[in-house]
């Protein structure tokens, strides 16, 4: 499947650069980027091959993508490689917010379309789609074990079958544990690391390196459950596979991704068209009718076979406090899991 999204790709003239392929992760001849819009994009091929395409058919800007996780391409940003970035596009808001200074002040076109709780506030980070939380379930695989929420991840039987990313190269993980620190600590995230290490010992030394890992690994039957977001599951349930969403009944923070302009792009109006393009009404629609995801706009409807958020238990973390401890959550999380790994797993 992927290979044929990259054929696709090439023969729509983008270029795709994966991770871990070749020495640079390009394709391309050299010099290709000198002309083209550059992005960094943790999305699916699935998700950003329409979309692309259709920008450049409308705008006839050419553009090269290269993908791999929220982490690494925020470090690549920050460090200035090669090909030089015009566009950052996805990753979460919680993410992206501590490295605003990477980008360009712009308020795009659409944001007076945009919802209230998804306003630019900050003048460089724009909104581009509201991303919940969200357990995927195999239901050849899961039984008679019912998984409803974040405390059924720690029953005995579903120990090393659980697909998690690590949160420190991941956005969509990262997100969880911000997710079951609130959650599980009932509006304090500082009395939610009793789950968490009681949820890592479930883990069974198993930390996955990329988003796509956890969806796919569920999907094809590798574990029974993964922690994920939700349009990375939502197209295998469109598409009939034995895969089923949960929404944590413990609650649910439904986050926003974004689309920015690098400092120092090389096209400065072509990325603002970008911006602009994909918070409009055509891409928005899109993206909710095609893509599995939810529009960040006032006159754009949800995909129908999703669930209202207003029938989900929704709730919120404290976007400051998150942003001041985003280091220190994260090297807790790797402490407990090396320790839990240095005696074995065991519980």
């Amino acid at each position: 499947m992927k290979k044929n999204w990259i054929i696709y790709a090439a023969a729509i003239g983008i270029s795709l650069c994966l991770p871990g392929c070749g020495g640079s992760g390009e394709t391309g001849a050299a010099g290709e980027t000198d002309e083209a819009l550059v992005i960094y994009c943790p999305h699916p091929l699935e998700f950003i091959n329409p979309i692309v395409s259709e920008f450049e058919g409308r705008t006839g800007v050419k553009t090269f993508v290269q993908t791999g996780g929220t982490g690494e391409l925020l470090s690549m940003v920050e460090e200035h490689r090669e090909p030089a970035c015009d566009i950052f596009w996805g990753g979460s808001l919680s993410t992206t917010m501590p490295r605003q200074e990477l980008f360009e002040p712009y308020v795009n076109e659409n944001e007076d379309m945009v919802r209230d709780e998804f306003k630019n506030q900050e003048g460089n980070l724009s909104r581009f789609t509201d991303v919940p939380s969200v357990l995927m379930v195999n239901t050849n695989l899961i039984g008679d074990t019912v998984v409803e929420g974040y405390g059924d991840l720690l029953k005995p039987e579903l120990k090393g079958k659980i697909a998690m990313c690590n949160p420190s190269t991941s956005s969509s993980a990262y997100e969880h544990l911000i997710n079951m620190l609130y959650a599980m600590g009932q509006g304090n995230p500082e009395e939610g690391w009793d789950y968490v290490e009681q949820f890592v010992r479930n883990l069974n030394g198993c930390l996955l390196g990329g988003s796509a890992d956890v969806y796919q690994g569920v999907a094809e039957g590798r574990f029974v459950v993964g922690l994920t977001f939700e349009e990375g599951a939502a197209h295998y349930v469109a598409d009939g596979e034995p895969v089923r969403l949960v929404y944590m009944k413990e609650g649910v923070i439904s986050t926003p991704d974004v689309v920015c302009i690098v400092k120092g792009s090389r096209h400065l109006a072509e990325a603002e068209a970008f911006v602009d393009f994909v918070t409009g009404k055509d891409a928005q629609t899109m993206i909710a009718d095609r893509l599995d995801r939810r529009s960040v706009r006032k006159d754009v409807d949800e995909p129908e076979y999703l669930p209202d958020k207003d029938g989900l238990h929704i709730i919120y973390d404290d976007l400051e406090v998150v942003n001041r401890n985003k280091q220190q959550w994260l090297e807790r999380f790797a402490g407990i899991f090396r320790s839990v790994a240095d005696e074995g797993g065991a519980g």
